[in-house]
């Protein structure tokens, strides 16, 4: 590796360029000078845009120094950070409960699990579908708006779904309804961490935030089986999907009303009569729009003015195109060892454990995530990224060593340590590339490739683990996990930002620290 002298002004990272502040708040794509250092260094690949001020101001104050749960308070101390990611966490419960709250309903009903995991199947891809155009279509009309009425249509969906179900309707009919209601299920997830971008931008704890959200995912998904199992066989079989719905049209309804934090919307231009402040370039669309305007043809007209075509997300977000990929057999590895885990403690003798083994699992990730999320890290992002990645598959390769559950148990909880700091940083680096028009899209690429590998993999881990058993399920999340690190490894490049690793993450003088100080007051 090449060896690089630290310049004055770069923070210890190094490796890319930060962008500038517009005037208005959004992030130009043009590289940035120096801007005196953090003493520690900031978290490489962290944004440096400035965070838009609140309407009315707000007080001068300090960025977010604090090191231990006390950073963890500080950003919740920030004016609407409680609300919006309180609200935010009731609105995803489902996606740890929907799926498994629609198997347990249709095998209720029908007594076939093989039809229930077609149903459940067909309602994942429906999100994996559906929630990148949602994404797109609240980074351009914002999140209120878009949210509502989604939500609503979830809400009827669910309600036919189930109602369909427990009158035993056409198979055809309540695939459909599933499917739509999986298709319409809001991605909050990737709106939660769209605000945090906003609203820490420039301090060099966006990680510390992806962090708590991540636990938060991460309890998510040790509470909401075990309660959606619990209504769905202790109360009524659709009890467990209705609960889910339930929240997520509450919480949803509770995070659009949260407007104060909204992103602003970036695609508007701007208004006529607008001055530009001494210093700022004009805005580069608009550069573009002059530079590209047709020249008058031989008879003096002038031909009208194309309209300039948006670029695609792929092409937008180049990390995508390893990410994505990666999160896919991410995806289908968690899958596999939900099941091989089940099948391990029922060859045991002991199946009523199972969940207690996955809660584990997903413990030791919150505790990592915790743990991530307080550091100041000097190594860049997408280095992070490749460790990480490589900790977490080294961990499950050795779970079909396992002799029994008291082992599984001691190795599970070690391997999960590294699975938030895997999910944080993959987030990080979309966030980094994606232009903030199109941040949320792309965050929601990445859970829906999760959500579409988990579809592909169960039914194939189903069907190994019935003909040769746990262990072979165990050996079959390594494959998918050390596919998931080749692939990584292969397109390292792409996760890289635009400017090449020599270039250091700086922030404009005078805009990055100061605007983002007012926010932080």
């Amino acid at each position: 590796m090449r060896a690089r002298t630290r310049r004055p002004g770069a923070d210890d990272a190094g490796g890319h360029r930060k962008p500038a502040s517009e005037p208005d708040g959004t992030a130009s794509r043009e590289p940035a000078r120096t801007a005196s250092c953090e003493p520690g260094g900031t978290a490489a690949g962290e944004p440096a845009d400035t965070a838009p001020s609140e309407p009315g101001g707000t007080a001068a104050g300090k960025p977010l120094g604090g090191r231990g749960a006390n950073s963890y308070l500080e950003m919740l101390r920030l004016p609407g950070a409680l609300a919006f990611s309180a609200s935010g966490f009731l609105a995803r419960m489902p996606m740890s409960m929907f799926g498994l709250g629609t198997v347990l309903l249709i095998a209720a009903v029908t007594g076939r699990y093989g039809l229930a995991g077609l149903v459940a199947a067909v309602g994942s891809v429906g999100y994996a579908l559906g929630a990148p155009q949602f994404a797109r279509l609240s980074d351009k009309f914002g999140q209120r708006s878009v949210l509502r009425p989604q939500v609503a249509v979830f809400g009827a969906a669910t309600v036919a779904f189930m109602t369909l179900a427990e009158i035993r309707a056409p198979l055809a009919a309540i695939i459909v309804f599933g499917a739509l209601a999986g298709g319409t299920m809001p991605s909050v997830g990737s709106m939660v961490r769209a605000r945090w971008s906003v609203l820490l931008a420039g301090t060099g704890r966006l990680h510390t935030a992806f962090s708590l959200e991540s636990v938060a995912d991460e309890i998510i998904f040790v509470v909401g089986p075990a309660l959606v199992t619990l209504l769905a066989t202790a109360v009524y079989p659709a009890a467990g999907l209705g609960a889910a719905m339930a929240m997520c049209v509450t919480g949803t309804l509770l995070f659009a009303a949260q407007r104060r934090t909204q992103p602003p919307l970036r695609s508007h231009p701007v208004p006529r009569g607008r001055t530009v402040p001494h210093g700022h370039p004009p805005p580069r669309r608009r550069v573009l729009r002059r530079a590209r305007a047709p020249l008058p043809t031989r008879d003096g007209r002038i031909p009208p003015t194309p309209k300039p075509r948006r670029s695609g997300i792929w092409t937008a977000v180049p990390g995508l195109v390893t990410l994505v990929p990666v999160y896919w057999f991410l995806g289908a590895m968690f899958a596999t060892i939900d099941l091989s885990t089940v099948a391990f403690a029922a060859e045991h003798g002991h199946i009523a454990v199972a969940g207690l083994v996955l809660g584990t699992y997903a413990f030791g990730s919150a505790v990592g995530g915790l743990w991530y999320g307080t550091r100041h890290w000097r190594a860049p992002l997408e280095r992070r990224f490749a460790m990480t990645l490589g900790c977490t598959v080294a961990g499950v390769a050795t779970f079909w060593l396992m002799p029994g559950l008291m082992a599984l148990f001691a190795v599970i909880i070690v391997a999960g340590l590294s699975i938030s700091p895997t999910l944080i940083a993959g987030y990080g680096l979309i966030e980094r590339q994606a232009p903030p028009e199109r941040r949320t899209e792309g965050m929601t690429w990445l859970s829906s490739a999760i959500s579409v590998g988990a579809a592909t993999g169960s039914p194939l881990a189903g069907h190994l683990i019935d003909t040769y058993g746990a262990r072979w399920g165990y050996l079959l999340a390594a494959v998918c996990g050390s596919a998931a690190v080749l692939t990584g490894l292969a397109g390292l490049g792409r996760l890289r930002r635009p400017g090449g690793p020599a270039d250091s993450d700086r922030v404009a003088s005078g805009t990055g620290r100061a605007v983002a100080g007012r926010a932080l007051g």
